[in-house]
């Protein structure tokens, strides 16, 4: 009886693994250990990271309107809630948007919240 072993599923395994590490620095991308445990890391940071990438467009579109609002002496938090309860509904993107494209418009929408603004001159 012939002798079998597992050999071209195992080469395939550790083929597809150091495919997958391909691109990381010195023995990370070479050595089948080095590079599983590189790329088990990889996987899990990049879960995480899509899950951060969402937060952290949230919290600049944030700075950016609450940068717009400063311009027009009013407050973030003011101006989100005079939105509300204007029934304006526009979520934080668009108002960035709004905001850096199209000031007159955010002008506008200040005015339709009920705000006043202070003028600078």
């Amino acid at each position: 009886m012939s002798r079998v072993t597992n050999s071209p599923a195992s080469r395939q395994r550790r083929k597809r693994r150091l495919k997958l590490a391909r691109g990381f620095y010195g023995a990370r991308h070479r050595c089948f250990r080095m590079a599983t445990e590189s790329v088990d890391r990889a996987m899990s940071m990049a879960f995480e990271h899509r899950k951060k990438k969402k937060q952290q467009y949230r919290a600049m579109w944030i700075v950016r309107v609450s940068a717009a609002c400063k311009e027009r002496g009013l407050s973030y938090s003011r101006f989100i809630e005079a939105l509300t309860k204007s029934g304006i509904a526009l979520n934080r993107k668009m108002l960035s948007e709004i905001a850096i494209y199209d000031a007159s418009g955010f002008d506008q929408l200040v005015e339709k919240a009920g705000l006043k603004v202070a003028k600078k001159a």
